[in-house]
């Protein structure tokens, strides 16, 4: 592809060289470049992409994009200046990968809980449709039926549009895709055309990296702000913030509760551990989900299929079928008689979301026993928080480590204690290492109780020191309970 092609969505201030060479593939890794490669040198939070515009021709990039020219300009390369060199990276790789949104319909969902439940059913609720659809989400990426290892909720945007390019080229007319905060703030998503946005719920999360809760809810207003007229825009009406998200968007605005007057309006009629009994807009149907909170995430699946032209009948019917996302509110049913579930949420307002919907169906009849901890180097505010919220909804509390990356665990142990008073400590156990501390938990359980084990759900490892060790929170409640 021509590089001047690459700029038909915007034009570089300065092209300096020859704006028709010919472009083999585009990096901002400069130790990804091969000859004939377009480099782009982009302002990143770690480093500053302009320091290696040297490696990367050296490595035989064909053109470099920056938003300021090295002082020594290289024979033989083509410089194109750019104001946003972020900005720029989403639509030279939208059009080097052709354009794959154009030629399907692609639907975003962004919010702090609920994004990759929201976005896997309606992946896995298309497919029974019998659509070939694409899903990009924190647990696994999936070409139709063919998984593709993730990272990232959000790729970067050179990954993302080759992604959905493979998407496109395989024929698939739907894509579902989680949108982070950090992807938007970061203009992971430039160039790309969306058919629809869901806003699940904004609670507090990644302010190690927003700093504020404001900056935090700006960056995911930006997604809506951004949407094109012709998109829908489908956010959760009894989150305070649903209606602040849409306030600038040209889109069509439409709505979801549980609680008001809105488009698509649902009501949980039964609960128990197998499932649930809803009330969508004047249809019954049953569930294999759990809790208010999973009302919520099918209601957002419901509204959004229905915008997309399907039947109501046949997506309730659809609806019905669905199963639990891996990591999300799975249960295990021990030989001792009591429940294990092991859940991802790692936010205050997740872990009560997760503990509500545990007494909902208890109803007072069997102890919840949490075990729960809180990632290194990340938001230490809501540490603290996220214990006094597990001990008030808790008969029994266990604190352990989660992905203590580069931090002591004992420290962000520590951090959660702070938030506990003298009454919270009498009925919590603080136990560094998480398997002893899922042990410990288990060992307590009498029959009727729920285990609760949070924070790291689908995940498989625990990262200690910049190491990934195999661990998974499932693995180990089935190796307990079912050990002679």
């Amino acid at each position: 592809m021509k590089l001047i092609e690459l700029f038909k969505t915007g034009t570089p201030d300065e092209i300096i060289g020859n704006r028709d060479t010919e472009i083999t593939g585009v990096d901002i890794d400069s130790r990804q470049v091969e000859p004939g490669h377009l480099f782009v040198a982009v302002r990143g939070t770690q480093t500053d992409g302009h320091q290696y515009i040297d490696a990367a021709i050296q490595k035989g990039a064909a053109a470099i994009v920056c938003e300021e020219l090295p002082k020594d300009l290289q024979p033989g390369v083509t410089y194109a200046v750019v104001k946003d060199s972020e900005e720029a990276t989403g639509r030279i790789a939208t059009l080097f990968y052709g354009d794959p949104t154009a030629r399907m319909e692609l639907v975003g969902v962004t919010g702090t809980n609920g994004k990759t439940t929201t976005a896997t059913l309606l992946y896995r609720l298309f497919r029974y449709f019998g659509y070939k659809v694409g899903l990009i989400s924190t647990v696994c990426n999936y070409i139709d039926d063919e998984p593709v290892p993730t990272e990232h909720t959000t790729p970067d945007p050179i990954t993302l549009n080759r992604l959905l390019g493979r998407m496109a080229d395989a024929g698939c007319q739907y894509a579902f895709m989680e949108v982070s905060s950090h992807a938007i703030a970061q203009k992971r998503i430039s160039g790309l055309r969306f058919a629809g946005g869901i806003f699940t719920n904004l609670t507090r999360d990644h302010l190690d990296y927003h700093k504020t809760v404001q900056n935090y809810l700006r960056a995911k207003k930006k997604f809506f702000d951004d949407m094109p007229a012709n998109a829908f825009s489908l956010v959760n009406l009894d989150d305070k913030n649903g209606m602040v998200m849409v306030q600038n968007t040209r889109s069509h605005v439409h709505t979801y509760s549980l609680r008001s007057l809105c488009d698509f309006k649902g009501r949980v009629l039964e609960s128990h551990f197998e499932g649930m009994l809803l009330d969508f807009n004047g249809h019954e149907l049953a569930v294999h989900f759990i809790g208010r909170f999973n009302a919520y995430n099918l209601l957002a699946v419901f509204g959004a299929a229905v915008l997309l032209g399907q039947k109501v009948e046949e997506v309730l019917i659809g609806l019905s079928t669905l199963h639990p996302v891996a990591g999300r509110f799975e249960s295990i049913r021990s030989p001792k008689g009591f429940t294990a579930i092991v859940d991802y949420a790692h936010t205050p307002d997740a872990l009560v979301n997760v503990l509500n919907a545990i007494h909902g169906v208890l109803e007072g009849r069997g102890h919840v026993i949490t075990v729960v901890g809180a990632g290194g180097n990340r938001d230490k505010g809501k540490r603290p928080m996220m214990a006094k919220e597990a001990a008030r909804l808790s008969d029994r509390l266990v604190i352990t480590s989660d992905n203590p990356r580069f931090e002591e665990p004992q420290d962000i142990i520590n951090d959660m204690l702070a938030g506990l008073n003298a009454e919270d400590m009498q009925k919590t156990l603080a136990i560094t290492d998480r398997r002893e501390a899922i042990r410990a938990a288990c060992m307590l359980a009498q029959r009727g109780d729920v285990v609760l084990v949070a924070g790291k759900g689908h995940e498989d490892y625990q990262e200690v020191k910049g190491v990934k060790h195999h661990f998974d929170d499932k693995e180990e409640i089935l190796s307990m309970i079912n050990a002679k």
